[in-house]
């Protein structure tokens, strides 16, 4: 039985080679996008969670004040954990007025980087091993900024370290780490403790806990990992709803493609069907005949796409989810599986069905199945057309959609869904460009300008470079100069420091703003920017991170000081851990602490160059950055995964006008071979083609635009939401009319783009051809 099937099936497949490439290449770019998809939902779920796997997480991370405890006791109370690290030695070291601002590092001493619990990720330099050495904790591919290998910092009162290598902890355990020798000469005042539980799947897990090994006094402070996670999630989880509408739509577009492209193949084949049956092929065998031979390149095509989608999906993820330190970038089994399966199966569910149909003909009809068009619905389409003043190939191919009309509609839904699909790419990423403008603006018309250290002040050095230059003048002195010189504008001094914020190891970065702060501070959304002690402004995912509302007070300990600080307005800015407060609420924490740095607005027609010129020959402790690269990561990452994932997703709808404009052709080899022997050219052939996916193309635009818009509506909010910042107007209102009018077009543009190659093969079809195969 097998021996005449495999015979037919491989003869048809080298008749039909051009069906046969067209079956291959549709599959690959279907189960490519099919693997993207699903690979990119698989690596946004939970890649904290695997980052923690990986690393062996702390479960909790608590400091001991070494006046209250003791080594001995705290590894006896550790017995109460799963598994346990510690006692290390923790030191604070206060590097706020040295001019990198790196501000208060807890600084924690550790012999190696391994261990039962908080296994730390080294992934640039190496690990600390002698005196004098230090390694900063940094996120897997984070920009090292000023501070870089071999950067040497020197310890207020302390000895001089140098920085060896940046390692990352998911648990957030410390901000640097020295030997266990080394940190005895920071002066440790506390011990810390990780902890890993059997069970610590909710907050009172972790609670139970940390009541069972650290109910005791000299509890300084814990860190519990959901919290950890729920601060390392919030940017990522920017990507999941993005993710999942994209995952949704390439698969239903890559089952409409599928289903169209073979289930056409089988129409087109009811001929090849007939005349196996005529020459004694049973019922059963013809349907194995053409199974396989829509099946070998299916098959082919799908272990294609899975490498394909393999080798596009990776780099993106590895993007993606670089920040979390997860080593191993792979997906789980079921993407592959699914892919691998899932494809052939659907394939041989598109095949089944209209050859089922044709299992059931006669030799005779199957024959004349494959010829025959269903003339009723299209002809009276066409003569009403006729009745327009339009020309004779462009009413004719307005007409031909209604002869196969369930192939039109799989057509006309995968064309709906390439431009709601491009829509929603464009709008999601200009709504992703104009929030990271909105919180990382890049102003042409700005200087900042970086405060030299004052006099005895130890300074960080860059490698085989000087120390930066003592300020010459004051604070006041050096405001006043500012404002002086020509060119200014406006002018706001800031001074950050780091705090403690409600206890624990809350720590956020408040920044003590003086001067122009309505022309050069962050812009407020809601309430008004501090203007008197003890008030601040936060931005929503500081809100939304730690539970505060507007007119909420919090307790903020800086250098020994506390206070009492009122969130009087929210601010448009990323950063979670960022405070902003009035230069009175500085005087009464750290009395007499200068400003760090200078934001200097310009006047138009000012000249940077000649300004900053201006500036060092005043102050040579003034020195001016570079303009800021306001580029977010996160941005670059979903902009491309758009790009990628659009441009794919439009391709296979693209080949799904292909194929039906090829079977089209295909099925009226005798029709095109009469109009061209009454005097149409072959221009007009193409143009009949092309018009006939036109016209799906102009309800495809008209259906997918608003669709598009619709979808990014939900879509835009809920990515603001996932990532814990307020969904505000410039995120939502981003589509303007000549957007629109563009967006209008892509449906004519993939149904034209889709056509014409096709069109212009059938065009130039001879009519002695035509009548000899006739």
């Amino acid at each position: 039985m097998w021996s005449p099937v495999w015979t037919a099936a491989r003869a048809a497949i080298r008749r039909r080679k051009l069906q046969t490439v067209v079956i291959g290449v549709v599959v690959w770019a279907a189960t490519a996008t099919t693997v993207m998809a699903l690979g990119l939902l698989d690596a946004s779920a939970a890649p904290f969670d695997r980052a923690f796997a990986q690393q062996r997480g702390a479960h909790l991370v608590a400091a001991f004040d070494q006046a209250k405890v003791t080594e001995t006791r705290l590894t006896e109370a550790a017995r109460q954990a799963e598994s346990s690290a510690g006692p290390f030695g923790q030191a604070s070291i206060d590097t706020s007025g040295i001019d990198t601002f790196l501000g208060a590092m807890t600084t924690v001493g550790r012999a190696d980087p391994g261990g039962p619990v908080d296994r730390l990720n080294v992934w640039h330099g190496r690990w600390a091993t002698a005196p004098g050495e230090i390694v900063l904790n940094r996120a897997p591919g984070a920009q090292p900024g000023r501070v870089q290998i071999g950067s040497r910092i020197t310890v207020p009162r302390g000895p001089a370290l140098t920085v060896v290598g940046f390692a990352y902890s998911v648990s957030g355990s410390a901000d640097a780490w020295v030997t266990p020798g080394q940190v005895r000469e920071l002066r440790p005042a506390a011990y810390q403790m990780v902890y890993r539980f059997a069970h610590a799947e909710t907050a009172a897990d972790v609670s139970a806990g940390q009541a069972a090994v650290a109910g005791m006094d000299g509890l300084l402070g814990s860190l519990s990992y959901l919290t950890a996670r729920d601060k390392a999630t919030s940017e990522l989880g920017v990507f999941i709803p993005f993710l999942m509408v994209f995952g949704i739509l390439g698969v239903v577009v890559a089952v409409l493609i599928v289903a169209n492209v073979v289930s056409g193949a089988v129409v087109a084949g009811f001929r090849h069907i007939g005349v196996l049956k005529a020459l004694g092929f049973t019922s059963n065998q013809v349907m194995a005949v053409y199974l396989t031979m829509v099946s070998i390149p299916a098959v082919a095509g799908c272990v294609l796409g899975t490498v394909t989608g393999n080798v596009f999906t990776k780099p993106v993820v590895a993007d993606a989810i670089e920040g979390f330190g997860i080593e191993d970038i792979s997906f789980a089994p079921w993407v592959n599986v699914s892919a691998v399966l899932g494809t052939p199966v659907l394939v041989a569910l598109a095949a089944l069905l209209p050859a089922l149909r044709a299992r059931r003909l006669s030799a005779a009809q199957a024959i004349s199945a494959g010829s025959t068009q269903r003339a009723g619905r299209a002809l009276r389409v066409q003569r009403w057309l006729s009745g327009l003043r339009l020309p004779r190939s462009v009413s004719l191919g307005l007409g031909m959609p209604f002869a196969r009309p369930a192939r039109s509609i799989l057509t006309l839904a995968a064309v709906v869904l390439g431009v709601t699909i491009v829509t929603l790419a464009v709008g999601v990423t200009m709504s992703v460009i104009a929030y990271n403008e909105a919180v990382r603006p890049n102003h042409d018309d700005r200087v900042e300008l970086l405060a030299g250290r004052p006099p005895g002040m130890p300074a960080t050095v860059e490698p085989g470079g000087p120390p930066p230059p003592a300020a010459l003048l004051s604070d006041a002195e050096d405001e006043a100069m500012l404002r002086s010189l020509p060119g200014t504008a406006n002018v706001l001094a800031v001074s950050r420091l780091d705090a403690q914020v409600s206890g624990g190891t809350q720590r956020a970065e408040i920044g003590f703003h003086r001067g122009d702060t309505a022309a050069l501070g962050p812009r407020v959304l809601t309430g008004h920017f501090p203007d008197g002690p003890g008030q601040v402004a936060v931005p929503s995912r500081l809100l939304n991170q730690r539970g505060f509302e507007l007119g909420d007070t919090f307790t903020a300990e800086l250098r020994g000081n506390r206070t009492r600080l009122k969130i009087v307005g929210i601010v448009l800015t990323n950063n979670a851990d960022q405070i902003f407060a009035s230069w009175d609420t500085l005087q009464q924490l750290a009395p007499g602490t200068r400003a760090q740095s200078y934001q200097v607005g310009l006047k138009p027609g000012t000249d940077r160059q000649a300004f900053t010129s201006a500036v060092s020959a005043e102050d040579p402790g003034l020195r001016a950055l570079p303009p800021r690269d306001g580029t977010s990561s996160t941005a670059v990452i979903i902009t491309s995964t758009a790009t990628i994932l659009t441009v794919l997703l439009a391709v296979v709808a693209a080949l799904g006008v292909f194929n039906t404009v090829l079977l089209n052709a295909r099925e009226r080899r005798r029709d095109l071979g009469m109009l061209k022997s009454i005097g149409m050219t072959p221009r007009q052939v193409t143009v009949m083609l092309v018009t006939s996916m036109g016209g799906l193309g102009v309800v495809g635009g008209l259906v997918g635009l608003p669709l598009g818009v619709a979808v990014h509506q939900v879509v835009a909010p809920a990515m603001a939401r996932a990532g814990q910042a307020d969904a505000v107007d410039v995120i939502m209102d981003v589509y303007r009319v000549p957007v629109l009018a563009s967006l209008a077009l892509v449906g004519i543009l993939i149904a034209v783009l889709g056509a014409l190659v096709p069109a212009r093969g059938a065009a130039r079809i001879s009519i002695a051809a035509v009548l000899h195969n006739e």
